[in-house]
């Protein structure tokens, strides 16, 4: 016997309960018929320009509760700005929906490498910087002096071990959104933030790369990248995505080593060298144009300076500035 057979016979020994419920049931208005439409899963954009998942959000809350810095950028503010961006969202303008997704980035523009090479070359990193940067340390105090002060919001491309950060990283309010496409890198660059004074509630650190750079747009006071642009994939998308992330009038702070003077036995020894330096230093090249390219990138003014390093003979050239949105 059928459902419904079943209730006409319940109803015919109920008349009365049968009438009340046919009458309620007139009285009910039909609920609205919508038709299904597709969505899909958009990224919550916070306060500091991340963008972080609904999931992620709670643990948001959380890590806020648990700050008790007196500096401490965080704070109920950036609550109400991620729930306000769901509203809203604000997505990376040249962003494709492939690029949106991390994994997908990263298999573009810098396939995996195994967990043994990538916590060698932080390591390696670690240890052997040190002489580079007491090199270039004159150069970076001038440059990172022009961002003390005003610039609260900074992303920095490529943070490897994190030996930027004491430049300017101790500033009350400084928070910083970190990028390397090496995940090993995180700790170390979380151990230097933490050497500079910079609450870690105060630094993320995202695995990824310049070419898409997981923030809204406009929504950085600065942005920071030394021996970058040598390594990425692409150099103008990267600078696109930088000036895209950059507020009006925001600053990018850079230090790259570049190709020598064309004709020169340092030219041709880098144009030697420069495949095997791929594959040793995680695609690093060694004959690139970098000043060049930023001078065309289309920044609303550029000041660059070069200099010749007293050592590390193949990457003695070397250019450093500023450039602004």
């Amino acid at each position: 016997m059928s459902i419904t057979h079943s209730l006409q016979s319940l109803f015919a020994f109920y008349p009365n309960y049968r009438n009340s419920l046919e009458a309620s049931r007139r009285r009910i208005p039909e609920a609205p018929q919508f038709k299904a439409s597709r969505t899909r899963r958009i990224p919550l954009a916070n306060d500091d320009g991340v963008e972080r998942s609904k999931e992620s959000i709670n643990a948001l809350v959380l890590s806020d509760s648990l700050c008790a810095s007196r500096f401490c950028c965080c704070g109920r503010r950036r609550f109400i700005g991620a729930s306000g961006a769901a509203l809203l969202p604000i997505l990376p303008s040249n962003a494709s929906e492939l690029e949106r997704d991390t994994t997908a980035v990263l298999n573009k523009f810098h396939p995996p490498r195994p967990d043994w090479y990538e916590e060698l070359y932080a390591s390696i990193m670690d240890k052997s910087i040190a002489a580079y940067e007491e090199e270039v340390a004159g150069y970076k105090a001038d440059l990172f002096k022009k961002l003390r002060g005003k610039n609260k919001k900074v992303m920095e491309l490529g943070i490897g071990t994190g030996p930027n950060l004491k430049y300017y990283a101790d500033e009350a309010g400084v928070s910083v959104v970190s990028v390397d496409p090496n995940k090993k890198m995180e700790k170390y660059a979380k151990e230097a933030a933490v050497a500079a004074g910079l609450p870690l509630s105060c630094f993320n650190f995202i695995q990824t790369v310049g070419e898409a750079l997981p923030v809204s747009d406009a929504s950085m006071d600065a942005v920071v990248g030394t021996l970058v642009l040598c390594s990425v994939k692409d150099v103008k998308l990267t600078l696109e995505e930088i000036k895209r992330v950059l507020k009006p009038g925001g600053l990018y702070v850079f230090m790259e080593h570049v190709a020598a003077q064309d004709g020169t036995l340092l030219r041709f020894a880098q144009g030697l060298l420069d495949p095997l330096q791929q594959i040793v230093a995680d695609g690093c090249h060694l004959t690139r144009d970098t000043g060049k390219l930023i001078s065309e990138a289309g920044f609303s003014d550029v000041n660059i300076n070069t200099t010749l390093l007293s050592t590390f003979s193949i990457i003695r050239p070397h250019i450093y500035g500023i450039a602004s949105k």
